[in-house]
This record gives structure tokens, sequence and C-alpha cells, in this order.
């Protein structure tokens, strides 16, 4: 059975990175972006990160400009950025995109194991994404393409997804599940 472990991605100056360097930690991967709503999520992410990296989990950040141009600059201005303005230790890849015939292979094979799983309503930039996707395309909601940035994909300690969280998703739901996986 494929996992993560599989693929080799880019560190943010181009060196390949093998996945299985996080075998046996629990993975949260995230597609980012510097001037989104969601990009304050840095925040909540980099303190789940400092409470659980020491237990075996790792946050893998994957800057993507497929939303709204909400990631442009270069990797380095990226993460010069994110060090700044959130303090973030977990590790940056080179931005990529996550959708379409050009979508990274890792981006293809997460969106193969976890579908859409919904937003959560009570977020108020959920109706914003729900109305302006429906218009784009009535039947988004049934296709597993990522649909704006801060998406996440929660992996086991065997590469396994495990599940898929929306960017309107609590950051203490996605915490809960993590504390399950560690154990």
């Amino acid at each position: 059975m494929k996992t993560i472990y599989d693929f080799t991605v880019k560190d943010r100056k181009g060196n390949d990175v093998s996945l299985k360097e996080y075998t046996n930690e629990v993975v949260l991967i995230v597609n980012t972006a510097t001037q989104c709503g969601f990009t304050p999520q840095y925040e909540e992410l980099e303190k789940l990160y400092e409470r659980h990296h020491s237990e075996g989990f790792e946050i893998l950040d994957f800057p993507c400009n497929q939303f709204g141009q909400q990631a442009p600059g270069t990797d380095d201005a990226i993460h010069e950025f994110c060090k700044l303005n959130y303090g973030t230790e977990f590790a940056r890849f080179k931005k990529i995109k996550v959708n379409g015939e050009d979508a990274d292979p890792l981006y293809k094979f997460l969106k193969e194991q976890k579908g859409f799983a919904g937003w959560d309503m009570e977020h108020k930039i959920a109706p914003l994404l729900h109305d302006m996707l429906s218009k784009e395309d009535p039947d988004y909601q049934q296709k597993p393409d990522i649909k704006w940035n801060f998406t996440k994909f929660l992996v086991n300690k065997k590469g396994a997804v495990v599940a898929r969280f929306e960017p309107t998703e609590k950051i203490e739901n996605i915490e809960k599940q993590i504390i399950e996986l560690l154990k």
C-alpha cells in the first residue's frame, strides 16, 4: 500500500527531501499562503507544533499560490514572513501547485486518499467560500480538489492519510485526533 513515504519533495532551497524522514511521526501536511484570511492559522499551527513536536509530531508546510494569488513572493520571502510574523519553526517546503495536471505528486496522492471534508459553516469565511465555489462549480463539494489555502491532511505513524480538514475546521478538533495518533 502506498504511503507518504513513497514521495520525495523539494525543500525551499530546491533540495530533495524524502518523506521517509518522517517515518514513525504523526504528520500534518498543510498548503499555505501568506496573504489569506486564514494566514493567522500559522500562529495556531506553531502552538500545536510546540505542544506536540517532542512527542513525535511534525507539520509540513507547502506554500501554494493557486487560490487568489495569496502566496506571492519567493520561497525565501515566504519563509522570512512566517518566521518574523508567526515565529514558525516547522518544516517549510518549496511553493507548489496542489490542483490541476501539474499538481505536486504528493498532493495528487493526498486527494486520492481523502476527498473534500466539508466546511464548518459556523466559521465566518465558510459561507463566502461556499458561495464563491458554488458559482464556479455547483458540484465542487463532490470533487477531491483542494478548495482553498490551509487545507490539512493528517498522517499516522505508518505514513497513511487518516483525515482531511478544510481550513474552517477548529484547531482543537484537529489536535484531538493528533493526540490520539501520538499514543
